[in-house]
């Protein structure tokens, strides 16, 4: 039984296929599903969890060489708001582009992880180093 860090079998087994250079997709509760892609669909209720919280979890075991994030998020959020995501994302270089073609990459990441995360355009992708 595993006693400490991710305990979902199905997140673990989407973590154990993120390889060199593979994309792991975390999303708010809004973001649209991908049928081309596994999709783990952890939403409870609202802010339950994060992207955040999830951003902590899979980097706590995993290299992460870079991350991209909608530029809208920059400009739909405070400034606070913006400091929590640096911080959660501190050491990994983070490229904000239109949302438009931040959703271009996703059909190309191994999986996505859906949060419950009200945050506007919180959605993150990360890149295994």
């Amino acid at each position: 039984m595993i006693n400490n860090g991710i305990l979902n079998p199905h997140i673990l087994s989407l973590l154990a296929r993120v390889r060199h250079t593979n994309a792991l997709v975390i999303s708010d509760r809004g973001f649209p599903f991908w049928p081309m892609i596994e999709t783990v669909d952890i939403s409870v209720v609202d802010d339950l969890p994060t992207v955040l919280q999830l951003i902590a979890a899979v980097r706590a075991n995993h290299n992460f060489t870079q991350a991209y994030q909608a530029e809208e998020f920059l400009k739909s959020n405070s400034s606070a708001v913006r400091q929590k995501f640096a911080a959660a994302l501190k050491g990994v270089p983070t490229v904000y582009e239109p949302h438009v073609e931040f959703k271009k990459r996703v059909p190309l990441a191994i999986g996505l992880i859906r949060t419950g995360d009200t945050t506007q355009y919180a959605n993150t992708i990360l890149i295994s180093g």
